[in-house]
């Protein structure tokens, strides 16, 4: 079985969207190989995958790759990945299987509270990020060049609690097709919309927002 590191944290029909969703990845991820699957949720939300057959350890591989994976244990100088829970003034907070607090000065995205430094690099809850493990953790040196990366694009607007398929009919819905470039899977409902040069993520927010039940953050460079 592997737990995958995304959250479920949403419920209704969204909940059964997402599951279909997360469903129809795991197959285009493991489906031709000798396995059969079947996926299911913890009761902390975080989805497990339990995979039986001939090359069961290669798709467990494939989807932790994909994915990463929780894990009961930790050792030091190794890398994670935790979903953002929480941020305040000393830092933030992950849910990776258990609450791990990033402080402040290891958050290494530069100057600002950790609020601040959310908000601008549109890091919207619950979105999978990489950490080292440590006395104490820190971000990973590759989620920060990530991060840093969104800076020097055409802008972004990063958006949670949606699927990448929900997002791009609300882009289409709003009329803003032709205004991006592509929806980035951040998580399984967690997703980048990457803006075509010229367009301005806070009036695309402000377009689709209304149709969104969810965090939305602009990415301005």
């Amino acid at each position: 079985m592997v737990v995958l590191a995304t959250k479920l944290y949403v419920e209704g029909e969204a909940r059964e969207r997402a599951v279909d969703s997360l469903s129809s990845l795991v197959d285009n991820a493991v489906g031709d190989l000798q396995v059969s699957w079947t996926v299911g949720v913890r009761d902390d939300g975080f989805p497990s995958v339990t995979v039986e057959g001939a090359d069961a350890v290669a798709a467990r591989n494939v989807l932790r790759e994909e994915w990463g994976a929780i894990t009961p244990d930790f050792e030091a100088g190794e890398t994670y990945v935790g979903t953002l829970e929480s941020w305040n003034d000393d830092g933030f907070v992950l849910d990776a299987g258990r609450r791990i607090r990033v402080p402040a000065d290891g958050i290494g995205l530069g100057p600002g509270t950790p609020e601040q430094i959310r908000t601008r690099f549109g890091i919207v809850q619950h979105v999978p990020l990489r950490f080292v493990y440590g006395e104490p953790p820190r971000l990973a040196d590759a989620e920060r060049d990530r991060l840093f990366e969104w800076t020097r694009g055409s802008g972004r607007l990063n958006i949670n609690s949606a699927t990448r398929a929900e997002v791009r009919a609300t882009i289409n819905r709003a009329g803003h097709a032709e205004d991006i470039v592509t929806v980035e899977r951040l998580g399984l409902l967690e997703q980048s919309v990457v803006c075509r040069e010229g367009t301005d993520p806070p009036g695309l927010l402000a377009s689709v927002g209304q149709y969104l039940p969810s965090e939305l953050l602009c990415v301005v460079p």
